[in-house]
């Protein structure tokens, strides 16, 4: 669920302008931009280039290996450029889009919570239990369609459908 949610907000950010939406204080701005460095926005969008160049990567080499190859030996130094690029518009944007959202002394207590001991373990587990929270959820949709499954083909054969 974390990871869903983080793609999702990094992905809005990414293609709108939250901050022309609203004007929040400044005490509230100042408030989202710690809460924001304290989720480590930027590390979670760190984490997306690299998959955004392997998907680049046919597109732009056409599967001929003298690109690839350049492609390759340029990708760290595109890495570093995007993440340096980026970073002060991802956390203006997700400050932007959190002090929409939240006053200044929510925001303060957000961060508290996750500077806390108790927050910095959520933010550790988070991915993980998202992970096995999707599994569990795929488990018992699977449970559940073969139980419908199974329901629905014997009304259909109590109404003398052959299946």
């Amino acid at each position: 669920m974390y990871k869903a949610l983080t793609i999702t907000v990094c992905t809005i950010l990414l293609t709108m302008d939250v901050a022309a939406a609203e004007n929040p204080s400044p005490d509230a701005m100042d408030a989202a931009r710690s809460l924001v460095t304290t989720l480590r926005v930027t590390d979670q969008y760190k984490a997306l280039l690299p998959g955004i160049l392997f998907r680049l990567r046919p597109v732009l080499s056409q599967d001929r290996p003298e690109i690839e190859h350049d492609f390759d030996a340029a990708v760290p130094a595109v890495l570093e450029s995007s993440q340096s690029k980026y970073n002060k518009s991802m956390i203006e944007r997700a400050a932007a889009l959190y002090a929409a959202n939240f006053s200044a002394d929510e925001l303060h207590a957000i961060d508290a919570f996750y500077r806390s001991a108790v927050g910095q373990k959520y933010t550790e587990k988070s991915r993980e239990l998202s992970e096995i929270s999707r599994k569990i959820g795929d488990e018992i949709s699977r449970e559940v369609t073969d139980d419908i499954k199974a329901q629905m083909s014997q009304l259909l054969r109590d109404k003398g459908h052959k299946l």
